[in-house]
């Protein structure tokens, strides 16, 4: 026996006898649903790019005098600012994936960041430091600290932004702490040597300080005022390296997650799919 078949044209007209939706009108929101989990999966997962970049040799700590005669004017709008201002640039300037931390100092001094390679997090702790209320300036604990902050780190490099006016401890003890941890010191004097006001009275920048420091660690001294000397010197200061470095994607991905899952509802607000 033969068997016979139907045509139909009208294949709508077949899905409403039947009672289900035709496929290929929710083809969009199937593609978007398979993006959307396949999306959601990699960004919980936490996936990385690996590839070869540049990244510097060194790991650094940037350290940043708050004692009160940091407050001086003699540099606009004052020399914590032009400090603050200076680091956050060294920070835009370091190559991808380059190890930093940040420490604020005076009579004592204090972690404001651990080492890492998320600039936007240094750039936070570096913005939040203020005009410290302990007295004094002691440039040693914050070099200890650095110390504590590199932990095995094999090249160790700090920068300390400060107007070199040391009243704790000495300027040797430093330097021999500094050479017996194989740190180098790179130094950034802030301020004038005709000084600026401050509640105590006139407070200038002690240079020989800061350039005995660096020089005797095998760092570089460098002043705030000299733009075109500063920008210089973060190119010297910052030695760069080819390594395998890897990007971290899962907070691309967690983006564009949402982004598929606002389109979604809109062509489902539009269409009046059913789900």
């Amino acid at each position: 026996m033969k068997g016979k078949a139907l045509k139909f044209a009208n294949f709508e007209a077949i899905a409403r006898v039947k009672g289900i939706d035709i496929y290929s009108k929710n083809i969009m929101l199937l593609i978007f649903n398979i993006f959307f989990v396949i999306l959601l999966v990699f960004s919980l997962a936490g996936f990385t790019l690996h590839k070869e970049m540049t990244t510097s040799d060194f790991s650094f700590v940037i350290t940043i005098d708050n004692s009160e005669s940091m407050s001086a004017t003699d540099i606009p709008p004052n020399r914590l600012a032009a400090a603050k201002e200076t680091a956050a640039v060294f920070v835009d300037n370091l190559p991808y994936e380059s190890r930093l931390g940040v420490i604020s100092f005076s009579g004592n001094s204090r972690i404001e960041q651990a080492l890492t390679t998320n600039k936007q997090e240094a750039k936070f702790a570096i913005s939040n430091i203020e005009i410290s209320d302990v007295k004094g300036t002691d440039i040693y604990e914050a070099i200890l600290n650095s110390i504590q902050v590199f932990e095995k780190e094999k090249n160790k490099a700090v920068v300390i932004l400060s107007d070199g006016q040391i009243n704790i401890g000495n300027i040797k003890e430093v330097i021999e702490y500094a050479k017996y941890n194989e740190v180098l010191v790179h130094t950034i004097g802030i301020g004038t040597v005709a000084g600026g006001e401050v509640s105590f009275g006139m407070s200038k920048l002690d240079e020989e300080s800061l350039k005995s420091l660096a020089y005797n660690t095998g760092g570089k001294y460098f002043n705030v005022q000299n733009t075109q000397e500063l920008d210089n010197s973060f190119s010297e200061i910052i030695k760069e390296t080819q390594k395998l470095g890897k990007i971290d994607l899962s907070f691309y991905l967690i983006i564009a997650v949402i982004i598929l899952f606002v389109i979604k509802e809109f062509l489902l607000s539009i269409n009046k799919i059913v789900w």
